[in-house]
């Protein structure tokens, strides 16, 4: 009989080590999926404020769609698609020379009496950006030239000239926060003779808050004077995105609404908008 309790007590003993074992090995895998799932949500969170800076040496494909309405007498509509690859180059110790393009696919309803539709490519605009590895006195600098590609396939898209010009950015990013602002401006080097000669400065302050878990708030406009017209646009954009990853391919998805400030000067220009931008980025 003693041999016998003897026997059973070893076996529940055994049997209770074994309980905690299987306890302990269950949080140790709840710690560990815990411990990835906040490394990915970080990773996330890291790559989206990187999104928020121009000259992050980080290679990214946004489409961005845009619509706009309320545009011309006939009061239409305007859409477009933007591809804007960026890809940064590593120039030495201490400078990034980053490259952003602009590729616009253009479809623009008649917008006035005896006028027609137009679709196409319009006018290409390349920048490129030397930019310090390391903040100066904590902003983030760029600057260096832009130039404008006559490559429309319709004449109502295009400048039908070459343009080049300074272009220049300065941010910095604080607990989640990144604010600062990009300018640039183009005068046209080869003038046609049906148009003026380029000249136009475009103006982007911008403002954006990155939460820990990869969900990024913005504010900004995106101006553009026309110094030949004397004519402002100013549309000032509102929106969220959120980035996630799929297996291992990061993508953003942004949506926003913005509204055209009535600045005196612009009487044609649209009156509301919207985009959708899907980015798909490449981290080193």
């Amino acid at each position: 009989m003693v041999g016998d309790q003897g026997i059973c007590t070893a076996g529940n003993i055994m049997k209770r080590a074994t309980h905690r074992q299987s306890k302990l090995s269950s949080l140790a895998s709840l710690s560990c999926a815990f411990a990835m799932t906040s490394t990915v949500a970080f990773a996330d969170a890291d790559l989206a404020k990187q999104l928020s800076n121009p000259v992050a040496s980080l290679i990214s494909v946004p489409f961005q769609f845009n619509y706009d309405d309320g545009i011309g007498p006939n009061d239409t509509s305007r859409k477009t698609l933007l591809i804007q690859p960026v890809f940064p180059f590593d120039i030495g110790e201490n400078w990034n020379l980053i490259s952003r393009t602009i590729i616009p696919l253009v479809d623009i309803e008649a917008p006035a009496p005896g006028l027609d539709d137009i679709s196409g490519l319009g006018d290409i605009e390349q920048s490129f950006f030397f930019s310090p590895k390391q903040p100066v006195g904590g902003w983030i600098l760029g600057f260096g030239p832009i130039a404008l590609l006559p490559t429309a396939t319709d004449e109502a898209l295009s400048s039908k000239q070459f343009g080049l010009g300074p272009t220049a950015v300065a941010l910095r990013q604080v607990n989640g926060w990144t604010f600062g602002g990009l300018i640039n401006h183009i005068w046209g080097i080869n003038e046609p003779d049906d148009r003026e000669q380029y000249n136009t400065t475009f103006v982007q302050p911008f403002l954006t808050y990155t939460t820990p878990d990869a969900w990024t708030f913005s504010l900004n406009t995106e101006s553009t004077y026309e110094w030949n017209a004397e004519e402002w646009s100013v549309p000032v954009n509102a929106g969220v995105s959120k980035l996630v990853t799929f297996g291992k391919q990061p993508i953003s998805f942004q949506l926003a609404g913005r509204r055209y400030l009535d600045v005196g000067g612009n009487e044609n220009g649209p009156d509301w908008g919207a985009r959708f931008n899907v980015t798909f980025l490449f981290p080193k």
